[in-house]
């Protein structure tokens, strides 16, 4: 699994608190169970609903393809809501 992201923006999101990780982080969500969905059709993105470490965080990502195949480019995360955390305990494997 292939990750892209913009570095500037990941460092922008470990300095807020309200975020508190970057997408490098991040990236754990996609190696346990996690919850995933589509959140927009133009352009086609998902949010992924997983644990990192021991807080559970909501990514959201498109899914792209290059001379390599496919690879996942992160957009932005947060710390799940209390929503997302009802959906993650309802549907993650």
């Amino acid at each position: 699994m292939r990750f892209h992201f913009d570095a500037r923006k990941s460092n922008s999101l470990r300095r807020n608190p309200k975020r508190g990780i970057g997408f490098e982080e991040v990236q754990e969500i996609f190696f346990h169970p996690y919850y995933s969905d589509q959140r927009s059709d133009f352009p086609i993105q998902h949010r992924a609903i997983g644990w990192v470490g021991s807080r559970l965080y909501s990514v959201i990502f498109e899914i792209r393809e290059d001379a390599e195949g496919e690879f996942y480019h992160l957009v932005t995360l947060w710390k799940a809501t209390s929503a997302e955390r009802e959906l993650y305990e309802e549907h993650a494997p």
